[in-house]
């Protein structure tokens, strides 16, 4: 320390001269000797300097040892202290054990028994807190609350408390009550009417649409108990039976859903795959299927369209003796028309001829729709067996220990199965329709063509005779 100061001290020494020699040279001195004295008389200013602040660094180091000092004793008299607050604390958690082991004493039987009653209290809490009826009718387990945490003996009315909440409890779960409230996650601009099931279920008629709700403790609630909307709800059918219980007057028989899990069933459903979902599952085959149908089926409906316009319009020609190039019948009359005065091989043939060329325009696409409806099975079977190698090379890494790993590529070969079925059967259709209504007016144009070899034969016999 003294060492430090010395130092401190010399340094500024040297600073002072410096900063004298500094001064001097900005005034230049007469002589030698006016410089002489100039340089003494700084130096005894610098070591004047120096001795003073000398003194005030060990002043200082004096009040700071005093200060430690003092701090020491404190610190001194809060350890004793603290000892005699430990000692006391242990004196006093002796008497408490001793006090403890004489009210148990005392207690006997009743003791057990109070503590079998402090149990059930906190679990009939727990359960009546998670119960659906705790949405309509809550603030019931705060004197169960009371009486599980107390470590005193309870008093009659507290112990009246545990069976009267029994008892409200099996009344509220014997109800079928609506009632307003807030509910978490729906779009709505303040409470709505919630229609409770006992303890089972609960539903919000919002809209005129049944949304199923669960009691649960949502994420920033402080663990409180919220109603919450589904993430995912269930088949119109049961939201429709929920409406029609609602709607329902009182005293009324009606039927409605019941989950007897208490909310189990109906969170399954978040699990169920939407139809995205299903056809995400069928990956890039049962997207190339679906590619397939929506090509072939918008196809087949423009080619039946064009067949039953063109086999409108066929009829509409056997209805008219003047021939129009409009439509297959007008334009094999054109080509009779051309060739009546020609022999009836002749015209057999010509007719002939205008029906076969009018046969490819009836029959264009047909093969097509046929074609893919046999691939679009093919394509879901190749799924299918693509899915199924997934499964086993799944199996022969994890083995068959957890469903769920195998699940991916069972539901791709099903999948691809399904829609390579739902494709195949419209486009089925489209092409017997299609087909027919071509046959349709191929069979029209044959039998007018008969008629007209068969009319100009007649002519021809009755112009000779």
């Amino acid at each position: 320390m003294k060492l430090s100061i010395t130092a401190l001290a010399m340094a500024v020494g040297f600073g002072a001269i410096f900063a004298a020699g500094a001064a001097a040279q900005t005034a230049p001195a007469g002589s030698i000797s006016e410089l002489l004295n100039r340089v003494r008389s700084d130096a005894r200013e610098a070591t004047a300097e120096n001795q003073r602040r000398l003194s005030e660094f060990r002043a200082e180091r004096n009040t700071q040892t005093a200060r430690l000092g003092q701090v020491r004793g404190e610190l001194s008299a809060l350890q004793s202290r603290a000892d005699q607050l430990e000692a006391q604390f242990a004196a006093n958690q002796e008497q408490i054990d001793v006090a403890a082991e004489e009210l148990r004493v005392a207690q006997g039987a009743f003791g057990e028994l109070f503590g079998s009653a402090r149990q059930t209290a906190g679990e009939f809490s727990a359960l009546i807190g998670a119960s659906m009826t705790s949405a309509q009718h809550g603030g019931r387990t705060a004197a169960l609350d009371t009486l599980a945490n107390s470590r005193t003996l309870p008093t009659r009315t507290e112990l009246d408390d545990i069976w009267q909440a029994a008892i409200e409890e099996m009344v509220y779960q014997a109800e079928i009550a609506t009632f307003s409230t807030n509910v978490v996650d729906l779009e709505s601009d303040g409470p709505v009417r919630v229609t409770r099931v006992g303890p089972f279920i609960a539903f919000a008629a919002d809209g005129g649409q049944a949304t199923f709700v669960e009691w649960v403790v949502p994420e920033n609630s402080n663990g409180r108990y919220r109603l919450v909307e589904l993430e995912a709800q269930p088949p119109a059918n049961l939201r429709s039976a929920a409406m029609g219980l609602y709607n329902a007057e009182y005293g009324e028989i009606a039927t409605g859903p019941v989950d007897p899990t208490r909310g189990g069933l109906l969170r399954i459903y978040r699990d169920v795959p939407d139809l995205g979902q299903r056809i995400d599952q069928g990956r890039i085959v049962g997207k190339i299927i679906l590619g397939l149908l929506a090509v072939s089926s918008l196809f087949g409906i423009y080619r039946l369209l064009m067949l039953v316009m063109t086999s409108s319009a066929v009829a509409a020609q056997k209805r008219r003796s003047t021939p129009g190039r409009s439509n297959p019948l007008g334009r094999v009359m054109l080509a009779y028309e051309g060739v009546k005065d020609h022999s009836e091989e002749v015209i057999e043939m010509k007719l002939d001829e205008a029906i076969l060329k009018e046969t490819p325009k009836l029959e264009f696409g047909l093969n097509f729709l046929k074609l893919a409806a046999g691939i679009a099975p093919l394509l879901g079977l190749l799924g299918t067996v693509t899915g199924m190698i997934k499964t086993f090379t799944q199996i022969t890494l994890f083995g068959t220990g957890d469903p769920k790993i195998m699940a991916g590529g069972i539901s791709e070969a099903l999948v691809t199965t399904v829609l390579g079925l739902v494709a195949a059967i419209p486009l089925l259709f489209i092409h017997s329709f299609a087909q027919s209504f071509a046959r349709g007016v191929q069979q029209t144009l044959e039998e007018q063509a008969a008629g007209i070899v068969a009319r100009h034969a007649e002519e021809r016999a009755g112009g000779g005779s």
